[in-house]
Protein backbone atom coordinates (compact mmCIF):
# COMPACT_ATOMS: atom_id res chain seq x y z
CA UNK A 1 0.00 0.00 0.00
CA UNK A 2 1.26 3.25 -1.04
CA UNK A 3 0.30 6.23 1.02
CA UNK A 4 0.45 9.51 -0.63
CA UNK A 5 1.63 12.38 1.30
CA UNK A 6 -0.86 15.14 1.20
CA UNK A 7 0.71 18.51 1.75
CA UNK A 8 -1.65 21.00 3.31
CA UNK A 9 -2.25 24.06 1.19
CA UNK A 10 -1.02 27.34 2.50
CA UNK A 11 -3.92 29.37 3.84
CA UNK A 12 -3.77 33.07 3.12
CA UNK A 13 -6.17 35.96 3.47
CA UNK A 14 -6.55 38.15 0.45
CA UNK A 15 -6.41 41.77 1.64
CA UNK A 16 -7.35 43.39 -1.65
CA UNK A 17 -11.15 43.36 -1.10
CA UNK A 18 -10.65 44.66 2.43
CA UNK A 19 -8.56 47.59 1.18
CA UNK A 20 -11.18 48.31 -1.49
CA UNK A 21 -13.93 48.47 1.11
CA UNK A 22 -11.89 50.77 3.34
CA UNK A 23 -11.22 53.15 0.43
CA UNK A 24 -14.89 53.14 -0.53
CA UNK A 25 -15.88 54.01 3.05
CA UNK A 26 -13.26 56.76 3.13
CA UNK A 27 -14.56 58.25 -0.12
CA UNK A 28 -18.17 57.98 1.11
CA UNK A 29 -17.43 59.86 4.33
CA UNK A 30 -15.37 62.50 2.52
CA UNK A 31 -18.18 63.18 0.06
CA UNK A 32 -21.03 63.11 2.56
CA UNK A 33 -19.36 65.30 5.21
CA UNK A 34 -20.24 68.98 5.10
CA UNK A 35 -17.66 71.49 6.20
CA UNK A 36 -19.03 74.77 7.49
CA UNK A 37 -16.99 77.84 8.06
CA UNK A 38 -18.33 79.70 11.04
CA UNK A 39 -18.02 83.44 10.85
CA UNK A 40 -17.04 85.12 14.03
CA UNK A 41 -16.88 88.78 14.86
CA UNK A 42 -13.76 89.62 16.78
CA UNK A 43 -14.48 91.88 19.70
CA UNK A 44 -11.69 93.90 21.23
CA UNK A 45 -12.78 94.36 24.84
CA UNK A 46 -11.48 97.49 26.53
CA UNK A 47 -8.70 97.09 29.06
CA UNK A 48 -8.08 99.13 32.19
CA UNK A 49 -4.71 100.62 33.03
CA UNK A 50 -3.78 102.28 36.30
CA UNK A 51 -2.01 105.12 34.50
CA UNK A 52 -3.91 107.98 32.89
CA UNK A 53 -3.88 108.49 29.15
CA UNK A 54 -2.08 111.57 27.95
CA UNK A 55 -4.23 112.09 24.87
CA UNK A 56 -7.84 110.92 24.76
CA UNK A 57 -8.61 108.71 21.79
CA UNK A 58 -11.49 109.88 19.60
CA UNK A 59 -14.13 107.20 19.32
CA UNK A 60 -17.69 106.75 18.19
CA UNK A 61 -20.22 105.52 20.73
CA UNK A 62 -23.53 103.84 19.99
CA UNK A 63 -25.88 103.79 22.97
CA UNK A 64 -28.84 101.41 22.86
CA UNK A 65 -31.72 101.90 25.30
CA UNK A 66 -33.74 99.11 26.90
CA UNK A 67 -36.39 99.61 24.20
CA UNK A 68 -33.83 99.20 21.39
CA UNK A 69 -33.59 102.92 20.47
CA UNK A 70 -30.19 103.94 19.08
CA UNK A 71 -28.21 107.06 20.03
CA UNK A 72 -24.99 108.00 18.22
CA UNK A 73 -22.54 109.97 20.37
CA UNK A 74 -25.43 111.05 22.62
CA UNK A 75 -27.68 112.24 19.79
CA UNK A 76 -30.85 110.22 19.13
CA UNK A 77 -31.21 108.61 15.71
CA UNK A 78 -34.58 109.43 14.15
CA UNK A 79 -34.97 106.05 12.44
CA UNK A 80 -34.12 103.23 14.89
CA UNK A 81 -33.65 100.62 12.19
CA UNK A 82 -30.52 99.20 10.62
CA UNK A 83 -30.82 101.61 7.67
CA UNK A 84 -31.17 104.61 10.01
CA UNK A 85 -28.13 103.50 12.01
CA UNK A 86 -26.18 102.94 8.78
CA UNK A 87 -27.03 106.45 7.54
CA UNK A 88 -26.02 108.01 10.86
CA UNK A 89 -22.69 106.12 10.94
CA UNK A 90 -21.94 107.07 7.33
CA UNK A 91 -22.48 110.74 8.23
CA UNK A 92 -19.74 110.61 10.90
CA UNK A 93 -16.56 112.39 9.78
CA UNK A 94 -14.03 109.93 11.23
CA UNK A 95 -12.85 107.19 8.86
CA UNK A 96 -14.23 103.74 9.60
CA UNK A 97 -10.96 101.77 9.58
CA UNK A 98 -9.04 102.87 12.68
CA UNK A 99 -11.72 104.71 14.63
CA UNK A 100 -12.78 102.74 17.71
CA UNK A 101 -16.50 102.01 17.91
CA UNK A 102 -17.98 101.49 21.37
CA UNK A 103 -21.39 99.89 21.88
CA UNK A 104 -23.05 100.71 25.21
CA UNK A 105 -26.27 98.75 25.59
CA UNK A 106 -28.66 98.56 28.51
CA UNK A 107 -28.79 95.17 30.24
CA UNK A 108 -32.43 94.78 29.18
CA UNK A 109 -31.77 95.67 25.54
CA UNK A 110 -33.07 93.10 23.05
CA UNK A 111 -30.23 90.98 21.72
CA UNK A 112 -31.27 91.74 18.13
CA UNK A 113 -30.59 95.47 18.61
CA UNK A 114 -26.99 94.79 19.68
CA UNK A 115 -26.43 92.29 16.86
CA UNK A 116 -27.83 94.80 14.34
CA UNK A 117 -25.44 97.50 15.59
CA UNK A 118 -22.49 95.11 15.33
CA UNK A 119 -23.55 93.97 11.86
CA UNK A 120 -23.93 97.51 10.50
CA UNK A 121 -20.55 98.50 11.98
CA UNK A 122 -18.87 95.48 10.39
CA UNK A 123 -20.44 96.19 7.00
CA UNK A 124 -19.18 99.79 7.12
CA UNK A 125 -15.60 98.67 7.86
CA UNK A 126 -15.23 99.32 11.58
CA UNK A 127 -12.61 96.89 12.84
CA UNK A 128 -11.99 98.21 16.35
CA UNK A 129 -15.22 97.30 18.11
CA UNK A 130 -15.74 97.13 21.86
CA UNK A 131 -18.70 96.70 24.18
CA UNK A 132 -18.91 98.55 27.48
CA UNK A 133 -19.67 96.58 30.60
CA UNK A 134 -20.13 97.32 34.25
CA UNK A 135 -18.24 95.53 36.99
CA UNK A 136 -20.54 93.43 39.13
CA UNK A 137 -20.49 93.96 42.87
CA UNK A 138 -18.98 91.20 45.01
Amino acid sequence: MKFSRHCPEEVSVNLTPLIDVVFLLLIFFMVSTTFTKETQLEIDLPGANAGAQEKPVAHIEIQISAEGVYHLNGEPIADSSDMGLRAALEAVEEPAGDTPLVIAADAATPHQAVVTAMDVAGQLGYTRLSITTQELGK
